[in-house]
């Protein structure tokens, strides 16, 4: 069965314990300060800086020796990579309301029978949270960010 790096990824940042951040602001959903910000994907640089951020996040899954033999496959493939890296980026700029479209595999197939563990999940959540701290993202898109890949967690992780 493939093992689908990316959406191990993407969960990753669910985790970060984030799992009720405020979608626009600060103040209630709706409020005129919300309707005024700028989009999360926006926020965030567009697509060149998500693929830069996507980019670093794969390096350091790569070099994360708690986690990086379930992507060993994926990471020796350059085909597989550069899939991989797109369907990543795509569904970041899909969560963050960028004009993307993700197309992959829902995550539940594409992990089912990997036995991600809690452990796991936390590990990818801490590469990509050191992604996004290595290119300045503010605390706030940050956790808008997590909160928005949050729901994804359950159907990725198989194991506590």
């Amino acid at each position: 069965m493939k093992k689908s790096v990316w959406g191990v990824l993407v969960i990753a940042g669910l985790l970060t314990g984030v799992s009720s951040a405020p979608m626009l602001g600060q103040g209630a959903p709706g409020t005129m300060k919300d309707m005024k910000e700028k989009s999360l994907y926006d926020r965030l640089g567009k697509k060149k800086a998500i693929a830069a951020v996507v980019d670093e996040f794969v390096s350091r899954v790569a070099a994360d020796t708690r986690i990086n033999a379930r992507f060993a496959a994926t990471a020796g493939d350059a085909a597989r990579l550069k899939k991989f890296k797109g369907n990543l980026v795509d569904q970041i700029c899909e969560a963050s309301g960028g004009p993307c479209k993700y197309k992959g595999k829902s995550m539940k197939a594409a992990h089912m029978g990997m036995g991600i563990t809690g452990g796991d999940f936390g590990a990818i959540v801490e590469d990509l949270v050191g992604a996004l701290d290595k290119f300045k993202v503010g605390q706030h898109e940050k956790d808008q960010l997590l909160g928005a890949l949050a729901p994804m967690k359950s159907d990725i992780v198989e194991k506590p």
